[in-house]
């Protein structure tokens, strides 16, 4: 069924990923932007663009309204470098700020928006790669609460419950993403692994579930077209620790085997967070995306993508 789809947040990473599959399966996309830049690339992408404040109540509403939308996918997110600056592990609290006010305010928003204009449906984006309870195994469901994480990071967990919950009671879905990487999602990632400025960090013994920026918009597009509820992990097949994906991603970048730090020297440089994700990370499981969605990921693990990326 050919439907109107408003996507929210449509030229981040993801965004470029999943317009242009909407468009390909017939449907009718209109796409947001914060800039005229960015309708540009929405416009090339297939997607009539309209600028929006994902902030503004009222510029939310309006934009909702003109679209005239059969659901919407709420994509925001202020990750980028033109928008957050370099990724800062040691300071979530300020690198996530305002990632958390479109996870909180956005959200409330757009839901006000759809009850408004009678939207019966949305499809929203969630987190889970490494911050599943620190606690028993190392692989986690979605029954699994979120792990609190630390200090300086509790708002941004706060906000994942906060649009989970939301997004839930409304009758819609919220997709757990794994860490994306893909065609301009992990290019800070490799450069540093390639300047060995990426260790490991005590045995690498945290988890981790990645996922490829295809994969993560293909089941997207399924949630939405079966009007899916309830929270989704839409991750890969491998949930691994660093101590394996850390060396392979070096391998295929070109790089050299990564350093290894004690946690204590790795805490004073780069903060709780980043020891937590690569020590304690828990990663999530993609059994319920594929049993009741039917997803089946192209790349089913890191290996095959990481190997397919950088060659």
């Amino acid at each position: 069924m050919v439907m109107r789809v408003f996507v929210a947040g449509g030229s981040g990473a993801l965004g470029r990923r999943l317009v242009p599959l909407l468009v390909a399966r017939g449907h009718q996309v209109t796409a947001t932007a914060t800039s005229a830049a960015g309708l540009r690339v929405l416009e090339q992408l297939g997607a009539a663009g309209a600028v929006m404040d994902g902030l503004d109540a009222a510029s939310v509403g309006a934009a909702v309204a003109a679209a005239r939308p059969d659901t919407i996918v709420h994509q925001m997110s202020a990750l980028s470098a033109a928008h957050a600056g370099r990724p800062d592990l040691e300071h979530p609290d300020r690198f996530f700020a305002a990632t958390v006010l479109l996870r909180t305010e956005g959200t409330d928003h757009l839901l006000a928006a759809a009850e408004a204009t009678g939207v019966s449906h949305v499809v929203a984006q969630s987190f889970g790669a490494f911050n599943g309870i620190r606690e028993g195994r190392w692989v986690k469901t979605e029954e699994d609460p979120l792990d609190p994480g630390p200090a300086g990071a509790r708002s941004g967990t706060e906000a994942l419950r906060h649009l989970e919950d939301a997004v839930a009671k409304a009758g819609g879905a919220a997709l757990r993403y794994g860490s994306f990487y893909g065609p301009g999602a992990t290019d800070d990632q490799v450069r540093l692994v390639r300047k060995r400025m990426f260790p490991l960090v005590g045995g690498g013994t945290g988890y981790l579930s990645w996922v490829h920026l295809d994969d993560a918009a293909s089941a997207t597009v399924l949630a939405m077209e079966q009007q899916a509820a309830g929270v989704f992990s839409i991750v890969d097949d491998e949930p691994a620790p660093a101590s394996e994906w850390l060396p392979y991603l070096a391998a295929c970048a070109g790089g050299k085997r990564p350093r290894r730090v004690p946690a204590w020297v790795a805490r004073l440089l780069a903060g709780d967070m980043a020891v937590i994700m690569m020590t304690e990370g828990r990663g999530f499981s993609n059994a319920k995306a594929k049993r009741e969605l039917g997803w089946q990921p192209r790349y089913p693990s890191w290996r095959q993508g990481f190997r397919e990326e950088l060659a």
